[in-house]
């Protein structure tokens, strides 16, 4: 369906311009809090036998498994990621009282039954047990009860992105940018991520006024996120972005281009956009460029759009997105690239199927914060 925008006015559009200026300002802080951060991770990160848990609920379980494979990587650390809602109703089978556990929660709210359930269950499954809170919201539940425990930090994000409008936008990729911050210093800090942040706002000037198609202006009815690794996750809560802020009136899936192969591509057909985050790695851009190029032989999607950092004949064959110049990037800093573009195109497409972005589910059966969640009490 093609795009038009009258975002202008909405707290959705600021809360997506105003993500590298935030990046920019948590960042900073955190280097203000490195010794005060320090004093309470390096104790913990020595530990040989220490699991570091991140967790969130929805778009903010996402964070966690966009970066932890990279942490892990880079760190040498034991980094997973187990949503709230999967630890809420499963802690027998995630928490283990045998290993030290840091639980790094993220949370824009803070108040979300899962997320407070969360850090009450690991503290009772697990004797040696630590969290690292990070939110948006100063009076959040989360925030709180992290400020006031001995065994805590509680990491605030910029005021401003505690989002007013109904979808993350800059809460997720300050998060985002803030966890990898603090556990990756000497490669993710204020002078590295100028970087990523000069090149996003490059992005988001490219598109104007959100009144331009992003991918295009096809009249599509479903649309696929591809990625490989941790963009896999990125293209989830791409995806997940366009279900929310059109309230399902456009359908949206996720998968990694390998994966894609196995039964999911048989939901492609000529309404079907498919969106391709192409990753920076050589090894695995291989397999990224392989579906590209196979997608578009089998004719069968509406459009196929390869968005990416480096230019290629088969990426240039179709429709492609090439992003402005900079120097090269890892795949945990394309993230954020590729997340202005789903974003925005969610935005607009809100527009077009006629919500309001802000608020775009009109029954209220969805909610900002979510509700009608019971918090069973565990009894061992």
């Amino acid at each position: 369906m093609p795009e038009t925008s009258t975002a202008t006015g909405t707290w959705t559009e600021k809360e997506i311009r105003q993500q590298p200026e935030c990046w920019s300002r948590s960042l900073n802080h955190i280097e203000t809090l490195r010794q005060t951060l320090d004093r309470f991770l390096s104790p913990l990160l020595c530990k040989d036998t220490l699991r570091i848990v991140l967790t969130g609920a929805g778009t903010s379980a996402f964070i966690g498994d966009i970066i932890a494979p990279w942490l892990s990587r880079h760190t040498g650390k034991n980094f997973s990621a187990i949503p709230t809602t999967d630890l809420v109703t499963n802690p027998m089978d995630y928490l283990s009282p045998a290993h030290p556990l840091l639980l790094v929660s993220f949370a824009r709210s803070g108040n979300s039954p899962e997320s407070v359930a969360a850090v009450e269950l690991a503290n009772q499954f697990v004797p040696e047990c630590y969290h690292l809170t990070i939110t948006c919201n100063e009076a959040g539940s989360l925030y709180q009860s992290a400020a006031n425990s001995d065994n805590a930090f509680a990491l605030l994000m910029p005021p401003e992105t505690h989002d007013r409008g109904f979808a993350m936008t800059s809460s997720i990729t300050t998060m985002m940018a803030s966890c990898l911050a603090v556990f990756a210093p000497d490669t993710i800090n204020s002078a590295s991520f100028r970087d990523v942040a000069n090149r996003c706002e490059a992005i988001l000037s490219s598109l104007g006024d959100f009144s331009h198609g992003v991918f295009g202006a096809e009249p599509w009815k479903r649309i696929v996120y591809l990625g490989s690794g941790g963009l896999q996750a990125a293209a989830r809560e791409s995806a997940l972005k366009v279900l929310e802020l059109t309230a399902g009136k456009v359908v949206a899936f996720y998968d990694s281009p390998t994966g894609f192969r196995h039964g999911p591509k048989s939901l492609v057909d000529n309404e079907t956009l498919v969106v391709v985050f192409v990753s920076n790695h050589p090894y695995t851009r291989q397999y990224d460029l392989d579906l590209v190029a196979e997608l578009r032989r089998d004719q069968q999607a509406l459009s196929v759009v390869a968005v990416t950092a480096d230019p290629d004949p088969i990426v240039e064959a179709g429709p492609y997105i090439l992003l402005p110049a900079s120097r090269p990037f890892l795949d945990v800093e394309l993230a954020f690239c590729f997340l202005m573009y789903a974003q925005v195109f969610a935005l607009t497409q809100s527009i077009s199927v006629g919500n309001t972005p802000d608020t775009p589910s009109a029954s209220g059966t969805v909610n900002r914060v979510v509700q009608g969640v019971v918090i069973h009490p565990w009894l061992a």
